[in-house]
């Protein structure tokens, strides 16, 4: 039996794993796939935070910042508790070995990024989630604690009574690679499995975000919440159809600007008469927001879905040619080196770009230490205070798969990382408390449901039925939503969940069953909560509400 189980492989599962290892106890990490396949390995921009404890102004600034991004709808409290505490947590990467980008000084090099005031972004060049992850794993594979499980799904947790109406987790069904059940038994779990970008047709999310950890702690009890803010990072390479490739908002915080072929064309006849003409004044987020290419993730996203569906085209342009093309090259040599490859040159080509999926604002509704919240069972009501009410015992959730309160209706950027690294160390003291206090459960676990089951003979129609899905989450609950629309994709989704629960009951699990339901589970909880919101507000946009 393992003191504590981590689901999840990014930022979030490998620095609890650490806290939880170092305090003497047996951790178990399981991961879908490799511990490097996670969004954390993806993250190109950085992670924000005030370095000086004393500087009360820029701690403050960088509130405000927080809270207005979220347009009002964040926690005070949680978004005070983190920008406080982002200091020290860095300084735990920073001893775990990541290596920040320094000046020839030795100062951190501070990047800005949309919807900051000021620059307080630490980065590694345009691969800060890949460096961090690079020390976490080095750290966790050194470990003597930690018993690492790649390759292995996470299938449902276990509850010592499902019938009980304040439940307790006491393990974890999982299947191998060999697609074969079995069972974990933790006296702990902590689910930090990530997002859902998988749900829509184009995400800069890997393979494995599909909803995972969010689907299986709800049909264990657990409540949820604001789950209709999907955050379309605005700037993905449209990359000829294939996987969108992330461009991270620090090259517009670099000066990158926006703008439409006739901008474009515009912008480069002036510059005949008027080399010093400003590009900004020839993009078409000046209509939009003062900010213009800087505005908050929601605006641009929103701007271009607007300018797209009016042009009929695919993507707009991200315009660099105006910029020192060396900087660039140094400063984002991971981007300088995939356009590259795709024949484009950064700070010479124009980049076409347009929205992608890319971070779940919502999820699982926690409390400041990350405990999971539990539903009532008896009305199965989600809309309690978002941080009162009973505990799921022995569950915790970190990281995008849980909803902290601090990013409100809209995630300011670069926020998430800090967001991961103070809710783990915060998780990582309270699972040491619960299990001082908690007695080992010696109780024989139940056996998984599938015993005796048939092997799923063919699973074509499980890739049509994710296609379809994918396709009615990207037309129908996307970056702008109306009624209509979401009405359609609800009825589709609950055929969708009929016919995959026949299949479900009838065959035993393999990774894309599971990944199917998990998705379409989650997909009705988003579409549920985008007709309960009644306003426009942050990510959430629904034509009929204006």
């Amino acid at each position: 039996m393992a003191d504590v189980t981590i689901v999840g492989s990014g930022i979030a599962g490998l620095f609890v794993a650490l806290r939880c290892a170092r305090s003497g106890l047996q951790v178990a990490l399981v991961t879908k796939k490799r511990l490097s396949d996670s969004s954390t390995n993806r993250a190109q921009g950085g992670i924000a935070g005030v370095l000086d404890h004393s500087d009360k102004t820029a701690l403050e600034a960088h509130i405000q910042d927080t809270i207005s991004s979220g347009a009002g709808l964040c926690d005070e409290e949680i978004v005070r508790m983190v920008v406080n505490e982002a200091a020290e947590r860095i300084q735990d990467l920073v001893d775990e070995g990541v290596n920040f980008d320094k000046s020839e000084g030795g100062d951190y090099e501070l990047a800005m990024e949309g919807g900051h005031k000021e620059r307080r972004i630490l980065h590694a060049k345009d691969a800060t989630g890949a460096e961090i992850e690079r020390a976490l794993i080095s750290s966790c594979r050194s470990e003597d604690n930690v018993t690492i499980y790649e390759d292995c799904f996470a299938l449902d947790l276990i509850l010592d009574d499902i019938e009980a109406t304040q439940r307790k987790v006491v393990g974890l069904w999982c299947l191998d690679s060999k697609d074969q059940v079995f069972t974990l038994p933790s006296r702990a779990i902590v689910l930090a499995t990530g997002g859902a970008g998988q749900l829509w047709r184009n995400t800069t999310n890997p393979s494995v975000a599909t909803g995972d950890g969010i689907a299986m702690a709800v049909r264990a009890g657990a409540r949820v919440r604001d789950l209709e803010f999907v955050q379309f990072h605005p700037t993905a390479y449209t990359n000829n159809g294939s996987n969108p490739f992330l461009i991270t908002e620090a090259v517009r915080g670099d000066g990158a600007v926006l703008m439409t072929a006739e901008n474009h064309s515009e912008w480069k006849k002036h510059l005949e008469n008027d080399c010093n003409a400003d590009p900004n004044e020839f993009s078409f987020m000046r209509q939009s927001d003062p900010r213009g290419s800087l505005a908050t993730r929601d605006i641009v996203a929103r701007a271009i879905d607007k300018e797209l569906k009016r042009s009929g085209k695919h993507e707009v342009l991200l315009i660099t040619e105006h910029l020192d093309s060396e900087h660039l090259a140094n400063r984002f040599p991971n981007i300088a080196n995939r356009m590259n490859k795709n024949g484009i040159q950064i700070g010479i080509d124009p980049i076409p770009v347009a929205p992608a999926a890319h971070y779940i604002v919502g999820g699982l509704a926690v409390n400041e230490w990350g405990e999971v919240l539990q539903r009532n069972l008896q009305t199965d009501k989600q809309t309690s205070s978002p941080q009162e009410g009973k505990i799921l015992q022995g569950l915790f959730a970190i990281g995008e798969v849980a909803c902290t309160g601090l990013h409100g209706a809209n995630r300011l950027a670069s926020n998430s990382l800090l967001e991961a690294v103070v809710f783990s160390h915060r998780a990582g003291i309270r699972v040491i408390e619960w299990l001082n206090q908690e007695a080992t459960n010696d109780s024989k676990l139940p056996n998984w449901r599938a015993d005796g089951l048939t092997s799923l003979e063919e699973h074509t129609p499980l890739v049509h039925d994710k296609n379809e899905l994918r396709s009615t989450m990207s037309d129908d609950v996307g970056i702008v939503k109306n009624n209509w629309r979401l009405s359609r994709a609800e009825r589709r989704l609950s055929l969708l969940d009929k016919e995959v629960e026949l299949i479900w009951r009838s065959c035993k699990p393999t990774k894309e069953l599971v990944e199917l339901r998990n998705m379409i589970q989650l997909g009705q909880m988003v579409i549920r909560a985008s007709i309960q919101r009644k306003e426009n507000i942050g990510l959430h946009y629904n034509l009929n509400l204006t």
